[in-house]
């Protein structure tokens, strides 16, 4: 439904996106994640027509969306926008939802209906009359997103959607983002800073780094299968390890020179490649260096415990092992195992953990 080709944008003559490709399918929510002051708030102004690019092409049903004033205004009616700043008008909240149907031209009676259903969809019957600035946050966000909506479009944009919200407010904008994509089929791109939400919402995550789109793919393959080692690092893949593949054998597994330490892996590359590992943290195995660990085929290190770092319901166990390497266990399961700093441990993972990129295409 959306085809990004070459997108570039320039502000004073600095870059700020360089090249930007990609597809969007209809019915798709399609999530885009990236480092602060990536130009993901532009990329969305652009496809919402509120900006023009310096270079490329932005299509929507096959149309240039900027190739003249007639089909950006064709276009633009089919776009919902929604920002990280939800701006409501010093009005009621009625009087908020109902301005793109005023704009539209609807007759008065098709208005009060349709701002009637918004506000119920959204979880805000009732608050017709309610002065939209004297709202909480969350529910002014919810406003903005009954006006976004009302007016039925094809497409919905959102601009960090959630950024300064709590908790509760988040979950209710993201239950109605859901709803909204599964029950009108409504398309919805979206930009965060959080990437665990890019998991739960998105059917496809697209990570902007350095003005391009570093991976496109599901969440499951751009969480565990990163195409770079900065991308890595960016959705949270701690220990990343380099080295030389010095031996692999007929059923596809190698093994990997790590500065003395063979370490086994699942890989397609041939012996003599420098490749870095990427082994998230919640694979990784503890247990005290007295007790056997069964682990024939995959990898079992000594080390020594060198720091325990609450995070959240876990901790970070980090254990030197001539390079260091960080596991994420429960509170219990660190309890249980009475780690403290100093203890000697055995650490363990699959081979099938590991991701392997070649240094080189990073």
């Amino acid at each position: 439904m959306i085809e990004l080709d070459g997108v570039s944008k320039e502000f004073d003559g600095k870059r700020v996106l360089d090249g930007v490709s990609a597809r969007v399918e209809r019915g798709e929510i399609f999530a885009i994640i990236g480092p602060s002051g990536a130009g993901k708030s532009t990329l969305l102004r652009l496809i919402g027509l509120l900006d023009n690019p310096t270079a490329g092409t932005i299509r929507i049903n096959g149309i240039d969306i900027h190739a003249s004033k007639e089909q950006s205004l064709m276009i633009r009616r089919m776009i919902g926008m929604v920002f990280q700043k939800p701006a409501v008008f010093n009005t009621t909240v009625a009087e908020n939802i109902a301005i793109g149907l005023r704009f539209r031209g609807v007759e008065r009676a098709t208005v009060i209906k349709k701002v009637r259903e918004a506000l119920d969809v959204v979880g805000l019957a009732g608050y017709e009359e309610r002065l939209a600035r004297t709202l909480s946050g969350g529910e002014m966000q919810r406003v903005a997103l009954a006006r976004a909506m009302v007016i039925e479009p094809e497409i919905l944009l959102m601009d960090e959607p959630t950024a300064n919200l709590d908790p509760v407010s988040v979950e209710k904008i993201e239950e109605l983002v859901i709803r909204i994509n599964r029950e009108l089929g409504t398309t919805i791109l979206f930009s965060t800073h959080d990437m665990y939400q890019g998991q739960r919402l998105a059917h496809r995550i697209a990570v902007l780094m350095n003005g391009r789109f570093a991976q496109v793919g599901t969440p499951r393959e751009v969480f565990t299968l990163p195409a770079t080692r900065d991308l890595a690092r960016f959705v949270g893949i701690e220990n990343i390890l380099e080295g030389v593949v010095v031996r692999r054998d007929d059923g596809g597994a190698v093994s990997i020179d790590v500065g003395g330490t063979q370490v086994r892996a699942r890989s397609s590359f041939g012996t003599g490649e420098r490749v870095a590992l990427c082994i998230r943290p919640e694979d990784m195995r503890i247990a005290p260096v007295e007790r056997k660990v069964a682990n024939p085929d995959g990898n079992t290190l000594q080390g020594t415990v060198i720091s325990i770092v609450p995070r959240g319901p876990f901790s970070s166990v980090t254990v030197d092992c001539g390079f260091m390497l960080s596991s994420l266990l429960s509170w219990k399961r660190a309890d249980d195992l009475d780690l403290q700093e100093g203890s000697h441990v055995v650490v363990s993972f699959a081979p099938e953990s590991i991701h392997v990129i070649r240094i080189n295409e990073t």
